[in-house]
């Protein structure tokens, strides 16, 4: 037996920090090898957002049964078996050959993945109180920026030398070690194991509360901007800014490095400031509106400046902005929701947040062919960021338990 409750809850906290890292190098994957991708099976920018879209029609639609799942079986097996199909689903891409093919390939990896938020919100709902919640959900947290950093940075000089497709077969076969520890070590927490929850609100109940539909509707802002960068800005670089492939996988990684360090900062400067007797409310939404807000304001400018460098810089800036945003909106969603309810309201939340990953790439994908330019994306993604942070400091005025 672990040597402590919170020894045993640190532990299982790394885990879920390193499969959620494995998820997003699994999703990003894609887009590194994008240009690749394309060019061997003929495939038209629209098409490109169609794939990268079609993840997200599996992920959100599957999250409020992910969320059924975690909140009625024991979180140990229901977190496996999605681990275990999104990984063996992006071993499948450096299979296949055709549109169609790819398009399921992307479902299953969607449908896999989709367990993972409920489960991770559930479990730290239930082990870590208030003043320490915001900084495992930022290590959860920064483990969604280390995915895509890795997958950009190693990804792209696994594709130059190897192929695209050892990529994807490299990286889901790779990854299914992750189960081996996950499986040594829930099977001493027996909370993990048994946690199904008896009783809860119902999912009509937590659809009439106004605090649900503002986080929900703040998400769709994150999600929005968010996988318009984690789809497009490799991209971007190679395109618009004529990089090559190398140096697109150092320079394209730099903004996810950036938000993870971010994530972390905020976690623990906001737990700090509970501690010290800050207002909870008041610090949550303060991290959460002002880095909604200050990441609209630097993201538009990075599509206008001519030099390359400073486009990066301000899409890190804007992504060091997002990292104060996501190392606390989930806490906060977690203290809303209550152990109870939090498997729920994840899902619910994150169908609505991922709702901007299904129209993100499709929408930068139409702009782009229209265009022949990413300006007015960026235009358009910066103007989403400003009405989230509206709408989630106008509907939850105050992050309190929700009866």
């Amino acid at each position: 037996m672990p040597s402590s409750p919170l020894h045993s809850a640190n532990g299982i906290l790394v885990l879920l920090i390193v499969s959620i890292a494995i998820n997003y190098v699994d999703r990003g994957a894609l887009s590194v090898a994008a240009p690749l991708v394309s060019s061997e099976l003929k495939l038209t920018t629209s098409q490109m957002g169609l794939l990268f879209s079609a993840f997200f029609w599996s992920y959100a639609s599957c999250q409020v049964v992910g969320g059924w799942l975690v909140d009625r079986y024991p979180v140990r097996w229901v977190y496996a078996g999605g681990f275990l199909l999104w990984s063996l689903a992006t071993a499948a891409v450096g299979l296949v050959g055709s549109l169609p093919a790819l398009l399921v390939t992307r479902f299953l990896l969607g449908a896999g993945e989709s367990v993972a938020y409920p489960a991770c919100s559930k479990f730290l709902a239930r082990e870590f109180p208030e003043e320490r919640r915001g900084l495992a959900n930022a290590a959860i947290d920064a483990g969604t920026k280390i995915g895509p950093a890795l997958s950009i940075l190693i990804g792209g000089l696994v594709v130059g030398r190897f192929g695209w497709r050892s990529l994807f077969v490299i990286v889901g076969l790779g990854s299914l070690l992750w189960l081996i520890p996950w499986f040594a070590w829930t099977g001493r927490h027996s909370r993990i194991q048994s946690d199904a929850t008896v009783h809860g609100p119902g999912w009509l109940q937590l659809l009439r509360k106004r605090q649900m539909w503002g986080t929900s509707l703040g998400m769709f802002s994150l999600g929005y901007a968010w996988y318009f960068l984690l789809s497009w800005l490799p991209s971007y670089l190679v395109r618009e800014r004529g990089l090559s492939t190398s140096d697109m996988s150092f320079l394209g990684s730099i903004p996810f490095w950036g938000m993870a360090i971010a994530a972390l900062l905020g976690g623990w400067t906001s737990d700090s400031s509970i501690r010290a007797g800050g207002n909870p409310s008041r610090v949550r939404r303060l991290y959460i509106g002002g880095g909604l807000l200050l990441c609209g304001a630097a993201l538009l400018p990075a599509a206008l400046v001519q030099n390359t460098t400073v486009s990066v810089a301000l899409v890190t800036l804007a992504c060091l902005c997002l990292g104060l945003f996501t190392s606390n909106v989930w806490a906060a969603t977690q203290t809303l929701a209550g152990p109870e309810a939090a498997g729920k309201w994840t899902a619910i939340q994150n169908t609505i947040g991922n709702l901007g990953g299904v129209v993100s790439p499709l929408v930068t994908g139409w702009i782009v062919d229209a265009t022949g330019s990413f300006l007015i994306a960026f235009a358009v993604a910066s103007g989403i960021l400003f009405t989230g942070a509206a709408l989630y400091l106008t509907m939850v005025t105050s992050v309190q338990p929700v009866a």
